[in-house]
């Protein structure tokens, strides 16, 4: 989504609760540590609740950490496809591949292409699996690198004036 001259990102949460741990739970080991007397068996129920609450804290981090990783991976990507995703002319496009990414956000080559696969992203001129914002580049006259769908769209174009002409 764009504003202007600004994108806008944003995840879809909508299906993604919010977790948290059970209070009840937490008050469990607070009651537990303030008894004297603890039998065997409530000292095993504690740490089998301290484990479940342990496992379920790293978990939910697990999540929070894959969230901003994808986050600052779109950034990235946004930051490097800006001209295009402000337009959606394929002729903007700009050779971008999963090692140029990954050096921006300076995560490994395989986390950027865990992350990037089957992702989708909706823009205003529709929605793209992440992939598609990955693409090969050549060399022009003038020295620069040009992407290979802005290669193809001009080529299209080119073909379609001539049908036109016809």
């Amino acid at each position: 989504n764009h504003d202007g001259k600004e994108l806008i990102l944003t995840l879809n949460s909508r299906n993604t609760p919010e977790l948290r741990i059970n209070r009840n739970y937490r008050n469990i080991i607070e009651d537990y540590t303030k008894s004297k007397k603890k039998s065997k068996k409530q000292k095993e129920t504690i740490q089998f609740i301290k484990s479940k609450i342990d496992s379920a804290k790293w978990f939910i981090d697990a999540l929070r950490q894959r969230q901003e990783t994808l986050l600052h991976t779109m950034h990235a990507i946004m930051k490097h496809q800006y001209d295009y995703l402000l337009t959606g002319d394929e002729t903007k496009f700009r050779p971008m591949k999963l090692k140029d990414i990954a050096k921006v956000t300076e995560l490994d080559i395989s986390t950027i292409s865990r992350v990037s696969n089957s992702k989708y992203v909706q823009t205003e001129f529709g929605t793209f699996p992440l992939k598609y914002f990955f693409s090969e580049g050549l060399i022009n006259e003038s020295g620069e690198e040009v992407s290979t769908k802005e290669i193809k769209q001009i080529l299209m174009d080119i073909i379609e004036k001539e049908r036109s002409e016809e």
